[in-house]
C-alpha cells in the first residue's frame, strides 16, 4: 500500500512536470514564431483534379470541319471523368487517353452531378495530326486575392481566409498550384446588389509561393524564398477571447498598388460560428469608401487588426451592403496548417 501511494506521488510529479514542459515549449513557440502582415494583393493558379468543358469547337480534318463533342451532345460545364476506364484528373491525361488505340471510346462525364457514359469517336486534326473531340476544356482555376500573413517559422503563406469552391459550394481538391506578385491597377466599385472587384495583372515571372493546400480557412502554401519580408511588419497574434467590439484597422491594397490601413468597426463577434464568419465588420473609412464602395472581391484575406494584434481576416462581402461583411479568426487560421 506505502508502495502504491509512493508510485502515484512520483507519477503525478512526472506528469506534471511533463505538462509544464509541453506548455513552456508551446509558449516558447508562439514567441518565437515570426508572423509577417500582409495585405498585398496575389496572383493564384491552382491545379484543379477536375477536368471541365468550357466550350466546344470544330475541328479541321480530311473530311472538313466537325466536332464530336457537340455531336454527342457533351455541354459546357461537364466534368471529364474517365476514357474508358482510364481515371482524368487533367488536360495531360485526356490527351494522352485520346491517343491509346483503342476501338471504343466511351467518355464518362459527371452533369448535375449525374455520370453519363457517352460514345464517342476522336478525329485527327489536319494542322497536329492529334486526336481531338472538339472541345476545350480547363484543369486550373486562377484569380486574385489577399495574402494574410507570412510565417517564417514554419515558411508558409495565407491568404484569402475562405475556401475556393465549386458550382456547388464544394471545397475544391487542389493538386498544388502557384502563388504570384500581382499589380492591382484598379477597382470596379461595389454598389448594393452588384458586388466590386479588383483589377489587377499576375505577374507570372515573380512566384511569391506554391499553393498546397485549400482549406475551409482559406488557401496556404510554402513562402518563396524570392519573397523578401524585411519590409513588412512583425506583428502578435490576438486569441478571439481578446477581441473587442468596436474600432480596428484592415490592410489592403485596393489604389496605387500599395497597402494601406484603413479604419473599420467590429460589429459582432461570433466565436463558434461554423462557417468561420467569426466577425461582423462595418468599414468606416471614408478613402475606401470612395475608392471601392467598400469591400470587392479580392479583398479576401486583407489582414484585421486590433490594438495592434493579428485577430483575422476578411472573407466575404455582404450583397446589399459593400460597407459590412464578415471576417474569419486568426486562431482559425492558424490551426489550418
Amino acid at each position: 500500500m506505502l508502495y502504491s501511494r509512493k508510485f502515484k506521488k512520483i507519477f503525478l510529479a512526472l506528469l506534471c512536470a511533463l505538462i509544464f514542459c509541453i506548455s513552456f515549449s508551446s509558449a516558447t513557440y508562439a514567441e518565437e514564431r515570426e508572423i509577417y502582415l500582409g495585405g498585398f494583393a496575389a496572383g493564384f493558379v491552382l491545379n484543379t483534379t477536375t477536368v471541365e468543358v468550357v466550350g466546344l469547337c470544330d475541328i479541321l480534318t480530311d473530311s472538313g470541319m466537325v466536332s464530336p463533342a457537340r455531336e454527342k451532345g457533351i455541354k459546357a460545364g461537364d466534368i471529364i471523368d474517365k476514357v474508358n476506364d482510364r481515371e482524368v484528373n487533367s488536360s495531360f491525361d485526356l490527351n494522352e487517353a485520346l491517343e491509346q488505340d483503342y476501338k471504343r471510346f466511351v467518355l464518362t462525364v459527371v452533369r448535375g452531378g449525374e455520370r453519363i457514359d457517352v460514345e464517342i469517336q476522336p478525329v485527327t486534326d489536319r494542322a497536329s495530326g492529334k486526336k481531338k473531340l472538339g472541345m476545350l476544356v480547363k484543369d486550373s482555376l486562377n484569380g486574385i486575392g489577399t495574402v494574410t500573413f507570412i510565417d517564417k517559422t514554419s515558411g508558409v503563406i495565407a491568404s484569402l481566409g475562405h475556401p475556393v469552391t465549386d458550382s456547388s459550394k464544394n471545397i475544391m481538391e487542389i493538386n498544388g498550384g502557384t502563388i504570384y506578385s500581382c499589380a492591382v491597377y484598379g477597382v470596379k466599385r461595389g454598389m448594393r446588389g452588384n458586388p466590386g472587384q479588383l483589377k489587377g495583372s499576375i505577374e507570372t515571372n515573380y512566384m511569391i509561393g506554391a499553393s498546397t493546400k485549400n482549406t475551409s480557412c482559406g488557401i496556404f502554401g510554402v513562402v518563396s524564398n524570392e519573397l523578401d519580408v524585411t519590409g513588412y511588419r512583425k506583428i502578435k497574434t490576438a486569441n478571439i477571447s481578446e477581441v473587442e467590439m468596436g474600432g480596428a484597422v484592415i490592410y489592403s491594397t485596393v489604389e496605387d498598388n500599395k497597402i494601406k490601413e484603413y479604419d473599420i468597426s467590429i460589429v459582432k463577434v461570433d466565436a463558434f460560428n461554423k462557417d468561420n464568419r467569426n466577425f461582423v465588420i462595418k468599414i468606416d473609412d471614408g478613402e475606401l469608401i470612395e475608392a471601392s464602395g467598400g469591400i470587392v472581391q479580392g479583398m479576401s484575406g486583407s489582414p484585421i487588426v486590433q490594438n495592434g494584434k493579428l485577430i483575422g481576416a476578411v472573407t466575404h462581402v455582404f450583397v446589399n451592403d459593400p460597407t459590412r461583411g464578415y471576417g474569419i479568426a486568426i486562431d482559425k487560421m492558424l490551426n489550418s496548417y
